[in-house]
């Protein structure tokens, strides 16, 4: 079947946004599915570019750059987009643009609209639009939290016409990683010191202020921050040295190939994420989230410490997580000192996490939508 995607994210971009997208179309393609992606953009941009930055693992597939001014509101990509579709004989259009969505439905022409985050602004009225829409049309809703907002936000969208799913992982980047003493050394990391890790942006709310309280309160061992934009990270990175903490490294960009292994070479996954998560383009998502990470996190087959967000329950449980409350240092060090005191329990929850991992791929997530637009 012919899929056209499209996104107004940018391509190639190190936004969460860009890759769930990417990954998500990599899904698609894995299972079999004939795609092409369409993308803001000018002149064009190679299959191998895009696999190379986002460490993909599927069959080539098309990518465009489509023109998209800004003063447009994304009519004029909106526009060209559906012109490609006519052009492929596409029979569903998959999109992370509500305009699109709209248009193709007004259209009749069949949809899945991917959704992130509660809409706002110009976006409510965009969204009711598409919920009275009469096309054969899905809304992707990456937690059951999001679904339940939309359900009672607006009153013509129907339950049969959501479906719900998760974020995921490629299990290919978990495969042959070697175990925690290989990870230490390759990273060069101390093989006697423990190792507490978070991966990710440093957006307010995501714990980057209680990592390194915990940091202070835990001498004896390491942490490591993966990711974030080059001024947060020399922010943060004169935070530690003005608190004399010589035990916190904060990394900067890790590229996507090597992520793995980083975060293999720790005992300890932190999700230290606040009571409110901003994004890239604010808000938040704290309610309604689906963190990449977690699912990353969960492959790896390390113990995870997280914060008792409900939304996270959604996944995870005391099975194969710890939880702590939110903006709670003392919960916090408490938590991780039990885990950091008792390897087998650390065991035990990596080994939960990493089969319940396995339900998670971005191949299976793919394999739930194509499965549940047949059954609609």
């Amino acid at each position: 079947m012919n899929i056209l995607c499209s996104t107004t994210t940018q391509l190639p971009s190190e936004t969460a946004n860009s890759i769930q997208a990417v990954m998500a179309c990599e899904g698609l393609r894995r299972c079999g599915e004939d795609i092409q992606l369409y993308v803001p953009g000018s002149g064009e941009i190679a299959f191998e570019q895009v696999k190379e930055h986002y460490d993909m693992h599927c069959e080539p597939f098309p990518v465009r750059y489509v023109r998209s001014a800004p003063h447009l509101h994304r009519m004029d990509f909106t526009l060209s987009v559906l012109s490609a579709g006519k052009g492929v004989q596409a029979p569903l259009h998959y999109t992370w643009t509500i305009q699109l969505a709209v248009a193709a439905a007004l259209r009749g022409l069949e949809t899945a609209y991917e959704i992130h985050d509660l809409p706002t602004g110009g976006g409510i009225r965009w969204f009711e639009l598409y919920a009275r829409a009469k096309a054969p049309k899905k809304v992707i809703c990456i937690t059951k939290a999001l679904r339940d907002r939309l359900l009672a936000q607006f009153s013509h969208l129907r339950k049969e016409d959501c479906l719900i799913m998760p974020n995921g992982f490629s299990p290919e980047d978990y495969a042959e990683l070697p175990d925690l003493a290989g990870a230490k050394r390759e990273m060069g990391f101390s093989g006697v010191r423990p190792a507490v890790s978070c991966s990710g942006h440093l957006y307010e709310g995501r714990g980057a202020e209680l990592f390194v309280q915990l940091a202070a309160r835990f001498p004896e061992a390491d942490f490591h921050w993966f990711g974030g934009t080059p001024d947060a990270v020399e922010h943060w990175r004169e935070e530690t040295s003005r608190a004399g903490l010589s035990n916190v490294v904060f990394h900067g960009f890790v590229p996507r190939e090597r992520l793995p292994l980083a975060e293999a070479a720790c005992d300890v996954l932190l999700m230290p994420y606040a009571k409110h998560i901003a994004g890239s383009g604010g808000g938040n998502s704290a309610e309604i989230c689906s963190p990449m990470k977690m699912f990353e996190y969960m492959a790896q087959g390390r113990c995870i410490l997280t914060s008792a967000l409900p939304v996270i329950r959604e996944v995870l449980d005391e099975s194969c997580a710890v939880f702590c409350e939110p903006e709670d240092a003392d919960a916090w060090e408490a938590g991780l000192r039990s885990v950091l005191s008792d390897a087998g329990l650390r065991e035990k929850l990596g080994s939960e996490a990493k089969r319940r991992s396995e339900a998670y791929t971005w191949q299976k997530r793919a394999g739930r939508f194509l499965n549940g637009r047949k059954h609609a």
